[in-house]
């Protein structure tokens, strides 16, 4: 599987298919590499609970909105799922699965993508890979030292498994207060953060975070959606809330063998510690165009690499667009990347 085209876009996610129905409509020769064997990109593999802060309705990517099921206010994973495969079709995108791109390297006047499968030529590349297969996990002392068992975000299913044990969950965001959230009721959990937990307002929801990403985008003063807090009181998040779950302790200082010790001297024994820490860019693929890859950011105007400028990065975070790692987000910036790649194809010979 090789070819040649004008844009290669690495990944076949959220931010990748937003890519793909724009460079559809810019009628640009263009391919999409996923390396995940089904339709879904991350939304495949989230915990059993795990739902959209918003209406379907508020969470579109370009063209065409998530369809709405009556027994369901806040979509499932699974919704999203089935949503991102039908917009494939829908689109007739082309999609190739399962590719995962090795390298990409400069060659001349144009970028070479070598693949698990075959290598592409194009004139720009768009990475989408994202950052779900790039887990965070802090350098902690003692995380050899512990017996119990340590999981990330990522391997995290559903709360059963830790019926009657002692579990630590740590983070700061909406992973950490959702899975406390589930696992505070069949288990003793404590929650421990490096900050201070910041909790929106109850009445602010996906709804209210669209609004003001939409407004941030098109450049309106005022602060961004971080500035309201940074974990969506969700009705499970509420309820242990009420139940007085909500009550983070500061970051142990190590691991023991059994537990963690605090900063006082004091050790808690624990069964497991769920690490929901984030993850960081997923750009081992870019290694030979980004010098700064291995520090988990890339440089970039907008979405282009200041140190490729046939490279665009999206959905990586706020720092390649305000929210583009939200499927509304992701279709924004999109569509500046595909307007100002098309606008430069038309210079060329």
């Amino acid at each position: 599987m090789s070819g040649s085209c004008d844009v290669v876009v690495v990944g076949g996610g959220q931010a990748g298919l937003a890519a793909g129905y724009y460079l559809r409509r810019a009628r640009l020769d263009h391919v999409i590499l996923d390396a995940q064997p089904q339709p879904g990109g991350a939304w495949r593999h989230g915990w059993d609970s795990l739902r959209l802060f918003s209406p379907a309705e508020y969470s579109p990517l370009p063209g065409w909105g998530m369809p709405r099921q009556e027994s369901e206010e806040f979509p499932t994973a699974g919704h999203v799922v089935d949503y991102l495969q039908a917009y494939e079709q829908r689109y007739e995108l082309r999609v190739h699965r399962p590719v995962r791109a090795r390298e990409v390297r400069r060659a001349g006047d144009r970028l070479t993508v070598d693949t698990d499968a075959g290598t592409w030529s194009a004139r720009y590349v768009i990475s989408a890979t994202g950052t779900w297969e790039c887990p965070y996990v802090p350098d902690i002392p003692g995380r050899e030292q512990f017996a119990g068992r340590q999981l990330h975000t990522v391997h995290y299913t559903s709360p059963e498994e830790f019926r009657g044990q002692r579990v630590v969950i740590v983070g700061g965001g909406n992973s950490a207060a959702q899975i406390l959230a589930e696992v505070s009721r069949v288990a003793e959990a404590t929650w421990v953060t490096l900050h201070p937990a910041r909790l929106m307002p109850d009445d602010v929801d996906g709804r209210v975070l669209f609004g003001v990403a939409t407004r941030k985008a098109a450049g309106a003063a005022g602060g961004g959606v971080s500035e309201l807090g940074d974990i969506v009181m969700v009705p499970s998040v509420r309820e242990a809330r009420d139940c007085g779950v909500l009550h983070p302790r500061p970051m142990f200082v190590r691991l023991t063998e059994r537990g963690v010790r605090w900063a006082d001297g004091t050790e808690e024994p624990c069964d497991a510690v769920i690490w929901c820490t984030g993850f960081r860019p997923n750009l081992t693929h870019l290694a030979p165009l980004l010098p700064g890859w291995r520090q988990g950011k890339a440089v970039v105007e907008g979405t282009r690499s200041v140190d490729e400028d046939r490279l665009y990065l999206l959905g990586y975070g706020d720092w390649t667009g305000a929210a583009s790692a939200t499927l509304v987000g992701a279709g924004r910036t999109a569509k500046a990347t595909v307007a100002d790649i098309a606008s430069r194809l038309r210079g060329l010979p």
